[in-house]
């Protein structure tokens, strides 16, 4: 998204309607991490504990979303701004954990990926709904609607591991999944970063005029 866009924002988040849906996606993401990350152990699967983190980043992320709608230009910026690095160092996290496992390779269990695999997508589905109306504005917006779009992806790939696991009887599909996640993770903080920084420099060249 190009430095231009920034200066054509259509939408902050001044909406009742998109307040109440971002309220929805915050409870079922908290509610998804308390499944998904013990089941993660559970079923031994990087996938899903990736994803489960995920979860719980987007709780975090979608509240402070929430928080500083309305509020200063360069706040929501700013607060973009912290969603965008957080996301690169939870991606970088499970480029690690996925790395580290590698040595300690086990092989997960696939029915369990599967089925909470299943559970996570429905829920991601949900929130993509909820916000596809939504999904272009200003970096604050744009993250989320981001974030949510990323999490139906990681879904899929985390169903797609389970197959991999169930079919070649490793947990090789699992760490390949978990590393393509964490790949998309850094690539979505990116976007966001970038975004943020043009709107806080526009923001602070406005104030200074």
């Amino acid at each position: 998204m190009g430095a231009s866009c920034c200066h054509e924002v259509k939408f902050e988040g001044m909406d009742p309607r998109y307040k109440r849906a971002l309220i929805l996606v915050i409870i079922i993401n908290a509610a998804m991490f308390l499944i998904e990350m013990p089941m993660g152990f559970v079923g031994q699967s990087q996938a899903l504990k990736a994803d489960a983190l995920d979860f719980l980043g987007d709780t975090f992320t979608y509240a402070l979303s929430l928080y500083v709608i309305g509020k200063a230009g360069t706040l929501r910026a700013k607060a973009a701004l912290f969603k965008g690095l957080s996301l690169s160092a939870m991606g970088l996290w499970v480029l690690g954990s996925t790395i580290y496992t590698v040595f300690y390779l086990q092989q997960p269990a696939a029915g369990i990926m599967g089925s909470v695999g299943a559970a996570a997508l429905a829920a991601n589905l949900a929130s993509v709904f909820l916000l596809m109306r939504f999904k272009d504005g200003d970096a604050n917006v744009r993250s989320v609607w981001l974030c949510s779009r990323n999490d139906a992806i990681g879904n899929v790939m985390v169903m797609v591991a389970a197959s991999g696991v169930w079919v070649s009887g490793t947990g090789w599909p699992d760490l390949i999944v978990a590393g393509i996640m964490a790949s998309i993770f850094l690539s979505g903080s990116f976007q966001i970063i970038r975004q943020a920084s043009h709107e806080l420099a526009h923001h602070r060249t406005a104030a200074a005029e």
